[in-house]
């Protein structure tokens, strides 16, 4: 194979590594902050963080909840997200899904709810929104604070979260849309958690510059891995371990224990990735966005519709495109052979299992879309008459699974 195009593309150009690079002795870490917070919101409701998960951890050491409280999430989120709940003293309960509209099932919503219940966090996955109107109905009618998880969903400067949550969660993580390598932006709609939030904010570190120099030569070499010739002679080099080098290589927190992770949240973020992030926002491509989702509805009319995941989800935008597979190591093999990468752990999301005194929360409907998603590249920079092989390699391999079976 001379040629094989990566499963994502970083939405990041050399220019933006550049800016990062040239940025790094910047020292006003206070002003860049606030800068960019006033930009995010102007009426003073946002917080810069570190990551989102950072932001989640400040978010729940504010609220000091009592040992035993219950957060629901929905169903499917990064695993370190009930991890943090977990460390706090709290039971993390997931929400099912549905799998049309990627929200969480207005029934298993429903039934969740217990008077130890305080917050639901609800995630926006594959750059889809989900409609927020029954859980902040639920929300309102319970006294919960509503979290909305929008690390996925970023869509540009004219949205910063729904106005129906208290709290609406961005990141700039190496893999999301306008990534700055790292950085979040937190939304908070209450003065008075914001405030706590800030305060406690202010007791931790400040990230060291060596990270972020790092992360940004991590993101220069990915880029450069990800051309089309390169990226088939790393998957030829790295053999049956290419996956495992592929996801290694994204990852912001490697594999730790609960603690370690935690201490690891703990820092604000630098003067340099304040600055980055600040350009990132204030020069979104539009265009490279429209043009992605474009491509990722244009390859939706070719699959079959039994096969889409979220295929009735809000303002669909594609930064990831899943499908749903019979087998789906044979359907990635096919379309890899076809000369585009395609992957089941594109993404670091799971399933968030039940707790064992609550069975009935048992997010069946998750697990089973986990157990069979492949994600399939459709990012603009593909060749012309890429998303038609695509969709031609799907088709050769379902059909050939519909005849086996």
């Amino acid at each position: 194979m001379q040629r094989l195009y990566a499963r994502h593309r970083l939405d990041i150009e050399p220019s933006h590594i550049a800016s990062g690079l040239a940025a790094l002795m910047a020292s006003d870490r206070i002003g860049s902050a606030a800068e960019l917070e006033h930009a995010w919101s102007p009426d003073g409701r946002a917080l810069t963080a570190h990551s989102v998960r950072a932001g989640f951890h400040l978010l729940l050491s504010a609220l000091d909840l009592p040992a035993g409280a219950e957060v629901m999430f929905s169903a499917v989120t990064h695993p370190d997200m009930p991890r943090i709940a977990a460390h706090h003293g709290l039971v993390p309960v997931p929400i099912d899904l549905d799998r049309d509209t990627l929200g969480p099932r207005p029934d298993a919503l429903w039934r969740a709810v217990t008077p130890r219940t305080r917050v639901l966090v609800v995630a926006h996955l594959f750059g889809s929104l989900v409609d927020l109107d029954y859980a902040a109905d639920v929300c309102d009618r319970h006294g919960l604070l509503l979290v909305e998880d929008c690390a996925q969903a970023y869509r540009g400067p004219s949205y910063t979260g729904s106005p129906q949550a208290d709290v609406s969660m961005f990141s700039f993580g190496l893999l999301k849309t306008a990534t700055a390598a790292g950085g979040a932006m937190i939304g908070v709609r209450q003065d008075s958690l914001l405030a706590r939030m800030r305060a406690l904010h202010q007791t931790w570190p400040v990230q060291e510059r060596r990270s972020h120099l790092k992360r940004l030569l991590q993101t220069a070499a990915f880029l450069g891995l990800t051309r089309p010739r390169p990226y088939a002679m790393l998957a030829r080099a790295a053999g049956d371990g290419f996956d495992r080098t592929v996801n290694s290589a994204v990852r912001a927190f490697p594999a730790s224990t609960t603690g370690e992770l935690v201490h690891r949240l703990e820092q604000m973020p630098c003067a340099p990735l304040l600055r980055l992030l600040h350009e990132r926002l204030s020069t979104f491509d539009i265009d490279r966005f429209d043009a992605r989702a474009a491509n990722g509805e244009k390859l939706a009319a070719m699959l079959p519709a039994d096969m889409l995941i979220g295929g009735r989800a809000l303002d669909r935008t594609h930064w990831l495109f899943p499908v749903s597979a019979p087998d789906p190591q044979r359907l990635v093999d096919a379309v890899r052979a076809a000369g585009f990468d395609a992957s089941f752990k594109a993404s670091s999301v799971s399933a968030v299992p039940a707790p064992l005194d609550r069975p009935e929360t048992d997010p069946a409907c998750a697990r089973a879309v986990m157990s069979r998603l492949v994600f399939l590249p459709a990012y603009p920079e593909l060749p012309p008459g890429a998303l038609e092989r695509i969709a031609a390699a799907v088709a050769s391999e379902v059909g050939h699974a519909h005849a086996a079976a």
